[in-house]
């Protein structure tokens, strides 16, 4: 009824047991009748005596642990074939569990390790103190999750680092008998994040990190090399209140606070503190939560730009806009007044003050020209420039300032339009004298008269009227050599006015005018000038 590997053992416990002597939990299968099955059995083999204490046979109590067996042969299988390292050693420390895993890192097989000590052979020196206590505590019962050491490897040239969680063995009635470690291979992890702190270390930007108590840790060379603070005088010192300005701090502070609520902040500008005093640092930040392997905040990591020269450029920009000899004002996407420079006031006798917020177009632009300047305005705000464009503002006292305009779009940091900045010429004066020099024309006691580049008429005088007979609105758009002038002249001045059109300009032309009734002509003594 015994299988033939197991007979011999099972008739030794037989033999101890007739001899007085008792045998607990031996296993041993027993052959089932029908299909030559095999049972496992746990067996309790006792000596049975007679009234006198003579031993006369033996009783086994036993338990089928066919199943558990199938169970446990079951979790071998698997902890041999997991895709983690998995070993396991005994209550002194030698190896008992050995899987596949394990010996594909290392190098070790199974038979290299069973039966061997664990820490004195394959950890390296500087960890074997950390791992035997992390062994010691786990043969008391105690677990540790998460604990990193390196394993030697076979070849002796690298190490695998592992990710260990260290479990307690126990029997069946629950005593520690050894220590089970799954592992994690985590060599690429740390060779990873090794990369990403040389990466940090020698990035060409400022970049720190806090703990949850706002306390440095981390502090790379740009950041050193700005503030002169080395690594060493800011690791484990609180950020906030020893390498802000005083003014920042409070600001500084709520980012860093929401960051590890897991809140990050974007484009926040704030000053780091230099180690002479004498300056500040300007960083433009991008405040970061970081995060344990948990998802849990443990921190902040803060990736900034040094903007100090960029600021002291947009200052200097704001202090030219201010100062330029020229009206410049801005506008948000609303309309709303956000630049009003010191010669925008003093033309228009508006403060800085009273235009800020304010609607450009609805208080500061006459009636008449509201609809234009918001057209160019609206276009602007789409990304289209105008050039040269003229308008009036109104001055405090309801006077005019009469500005030709060039609008620009305002663009941010990603390109895209939030505003409109104008700058302007005063051109009041030259208006007035552009007028000036129209009714000097207009009123002049000689017939003078102008044409544009195709020889259409533009200018025709009262002088010119009173001696043809034709108002200007006769003449205005009129092409004045084919309609105006005798037909044996008709040549002789389209040549003059070609030359004149060329930059060639001709004096004391002698040639006639047609008079509107036609009855006579005008005989004329030109000087042709070329208008520009």
């Amino acid at each position: 009824f015994i299988t033939e590997d197991f007979r011999a053992s099972v008739q030794e416990v037989l033999d101890r047991a007739l001899q007085g002597e008792e045998t607990a939990n031996f296993e041993f299968p027993l052959i089932t009748k029908n299909d030559q099955q095999r049972v496992e059995v746990l067996l309790n083999a006792t000596s049975r005596r007679d009234v006198e204490g003579r031993v006369i046979g033996v009783v086994g109590i036993g338990q089928d642990i066919t199943a558990r067996i199938a169970q446990e042969q079951e979790y071998v299988r698997l902890i041999d074939t997991a895709n983690a390292p998995i070993f396991g050693v005994d209550s002194d420390g030698k190896v008992t569990v050995w899987n596949k895993c394990a010996a594909d890192v290392t190098g070790y097989q199974s038979v290299d390790t069973m039966g061997h000590h664990l820490v004195s052979e394959f950890i390296t020196e500087d960890f074997r103190a950390s791992v035997q206590e992390v062994l010691d505590r786990a043969l008391q019962g105690t677990e540790t999750a998460n604990f990193e050491f390196p394993l030697i490897t076979k070849d002796g040239r690298s190490r695998v680092e592992l990710l260990l969680n260290a479990t307690s063995r126990r029997d069946l009635e629950g005593r520690v008998t050894g220590m089970v470690g799954i592992g994690q291979d985590i060599t690429a992890r740390i060779a990873q994040e090794q990369e990403y702190v040389r990466l940090i270390d020698t990035a060409n930007a400022p970049i720190f990190g806090v703990d949850t108590k706002g306390k440095v840790t981390v502090w790379n060379k740009c950041a050193a090399r700005l503030t002169g603070y080395t690594e060493e005088d800011t690791m484990g010192h609180h950020l906030t209140s020893q390498f802000i300005t005083e003014d920042f701090r409070a600001s500084v502070q709520e980012v860093l606070d929401r960051a590890l609520q897991g809140k990050e902040t974007a484009n926040f500008e704030f000053p780091l503190v230099t180690k002479d005093g004498h300056s500040r640092v300007e960083v433009l930040l991008n405040a970061t939560s970081r995060r344990d392997v948990e998802g849990r905040v443990v921190g902040v990591v803060g990736i900034g730009q040094d903007i100090t020269g960029r600021i002291a450029q947009e200052q200097e920009y704001i202090r030219l806009i201010d100062t330029a000899n020229a009206p410049i004002f801005g506008v948000d996407a609303e309309g709303k007044v956000t630049v009003w420079n010191k010669c925008a006031a003093r033309i228009t006798g508006y403060t800085e003050k009273d235009t800020m917020g304010h609607d450009l177009v609805k208080e500061f632009i006459t009636e008449d020209y509201r609809a234009s300047v918001l057209e160019v305005l609206d276009n602007a705000l789409q990304g289209t420039d105008t050039a040269n464009f003229e308008f009036p503002l109104i001055t405090n006292n309801g006077a005019r300032v009469e500005v030709l305009l060039n609008a620009t779009s305002r663009r941010d940091g990603n390109g895209q339009v939030v505003g409109m900045v104008g700058i302007g010429q005063d051109i009041t004066a030259r208006i007035a004298q552009e007028q000036e020099y129209i009714r000097l024309i207009d009123t002049a006691n000689a017939p003078i008269f102008g044409v544009d580049t195709e020889g259409k008429v533009t200018v025709w005088n009262r002088c010119a009227a009173d001696v043809t007979g034709y108002t200007a609105d006769d003449t205005m758009g009129h092409h004045l050599v084919s309609e105006f002038i005798t037909e044996d002249f008709r040549a002789s001045v389209q040549e003059v006015l070609d030359r004149a059109l060329q930059g060639k300009e001709t004096a004391n032309f002698e040639f006639p005018l047609i008079t509107k009734d036609g009855r006579s002509r005008v005989e004329l003594l030109l000087n042709a000038t070329s208008r520009r």
